[in-house]
């Protein structure tokens, strides 16, 4: 049997990859292309529906990403998530029109038509919004299906063609029905069955990996300890065992004691052909006196790259280069057990440290970060929290310890709830745990006098600082 596909049309929007997760999250299916795929390419993939993502791009500006217009000619259904919908309705002949009055955040929707894309809902929900543009007149054969105390059409639909489109975003969990949405969609819509399986395409990707490969050609991975490089290796291992050549790079940038953890795992448990790269200084030269959070992630991206070239080009034999993968159920199906804490992100504790990165600041983040994460887990909470850690701050407070005032570093704990991180709320931690870590922090800690807690949520703040 032919497996059941939907693609989604990727216009650059942070949440696409969280869109995929949502339909896989239904057994169904969905693969993520380039949103100027051509209608013919995206017809020999016979998917059962397109969705189109969403984009930081407005459709008023004239280099706006935009599709080929042959899509709408396939008899697809197709669903337009926010600049999804406004795209289509630009391309179809209706008309979007930019405006100050923008809507983010939670908002409150009003159904008009409750079938298709919302049968069986209630007549009012919340959603989840982040636009400043505004569909003004409907193409040809659409009507409206929702709207917002702001938006008189919040979403739209023409039944006949199978065309939908919702102004705010159904994949994140603070849309109250958002599920249901996109359950509508693959089955009442696009006629999906619903019987593909994580550990099919898991499977899959082995076998295709092997064919892919063969039996005797070598593979490269550049393994950063972190989930994505992680999941790569452990399904390229279990494909071609020892001709995987995965090489470690430490950038300077670790948590305490990771870079033996790490070794450990891949090398003991996992039984890799794991090379252990340490360019740790290399790095800290490179970002001496840096201090824009966007420059530290280029300089260590762009670093990381250089090493990982040089080691590659010392092993011999090597026909395919190897990367991670960025779908989250992919991650949580292969993740290693008994590897470091896999959300951690790739420049590392450089964009926990505000401001300059030096082997002293990071060597207070560490040990600060040890007790944190020490003290989250005494308190049994290690495995009910998204994200613990400790941020670095580019400021100091006066303090006294004993007899003697002392003017030293301050550091903020983030601790956060998530189901898939594009969203997130702040843990309400017991006040004996913050009281533990914080008086652990400021007595074992040299440098530390004063620990803040971040009560901000995502959105309107982000989960990691920089």
């Amino acid at each position: 049997m032919t497996r059941q596909t939907i693609l989604i049309l990727d216009f650059g929007s942070q949440y696409t990859q969280l869109i995929a997760r949502r339909v896989r999250e239904n057994k169904v299916f969905s693969k993520i292309i380039p949103y100027h795929t051509s209608a013919k390419e995206i017809a020999k993939m016979t998917p059962k529906g397109l969705i189109l993502s969403g984009s930081p791009a407005s459709v008023a500006d004239k280099k706006s990403p935009t599709p080929d217009k042959g899509i709408f000619k396939l008899g697809l259904p197709i669903l337009g998530i926010c600049y999804g919908m406004q795209i289509m309705t630009k391309m179809l002949g209706g008309r979007v029109k930019h405006t100050k009055e923008r809507e983010f955040g939670k908002i409150e929707l009003f159904i008009d038509n409750n079938r298709d894309l919302f049968s069986h809902m209630p007549g009012n929900f919340t959603c989840w919004a982040s636009h400043g543009d505004y569909v003004t007149k409907l193409p040809l054969g659409f009507s409206t299906s929702a709207h917002t105390m702001n938006a008189p059409t919040a979403a739209i639909s023409n039944s006949n063609r199978r065309f939908f489109g919702v102004q705010f975003h159904p994949e994140v969990t603070h849309t109250e029905r958002g599920s249901q949405m996109i359950t509508n969609f693959l089955f009442r819509i696009c006629g999906c069955l619903g019987r593909w399986t994580m550990q099919s395409f898991i499977k899959d990707a082995i076998e295709n990996i092997k064919k892919t490969v063969g039996r005797r050609d070598k593979v490269v991975l550049g393994l950063s300890g972190g989930v994505d490089s992680s999941v790569a290796a452990l399904l390229i291992h279990k494909a071609v065992g020892r001709n995987l050549r995965s090489i470690f790079i430490d950038n300077g940038l670790l948590r305490k004691d990771e870079p033996q953890q790490i070794k450990k795992v891949f090398r003991n448990m996992y039984h890799l052909n794991l090379d252990y790269v340490d360019r740790s200084k290399r790095f800290l030269i490179r970002l001496k006196g840096i201090q824009d959070p966007e420059q530290k992630r280029k300089i260590i991206g762009e670093e990381f790259i250089k090493v990982f070239e040089e080691e590659a080009a010392k092993v011999k034999g090597v026909k395919y280069l190897a990367q991670g993968t960025l779908y989250p159920d992919v991650i949580e199906s292969v993740s290693p057990g008994g590897a470091p804490s896999s959300r951690f992100p790739g420049p590392g504790l450089a964009i926990r440290i505000i401001g300059e990165v030096n082997t002293e600041r990071l060597n207070i983040l560490r040990e600060v970060d040890r007790r944190v994460i020490e003290e989250i887990r005494n308190a049994h909470l290690y495995e009910q929290i998204w994200q613990s850690f400790a941020i670095l701050l580019p400021i100091k407070s006066v303090g006294i310890m004993g007899d003697d005032r002392t003017y030293e570093n301050v550091v903020a704990l983030r601790c956060v709830m998530s189901l898939d991180g594009m969203t997130a709320d702040w843990v309400r931690l017991p006040f004996e745990v913050l009281e533990k870590m914080a008086n652990r922090i400021i007595n074992e800690v040299k440098g530390v006098n004063r620990v803040v807690y971040d009560i901000s949520s995502k959105p309107p703040a982000t989960i990691e600082w920089e």
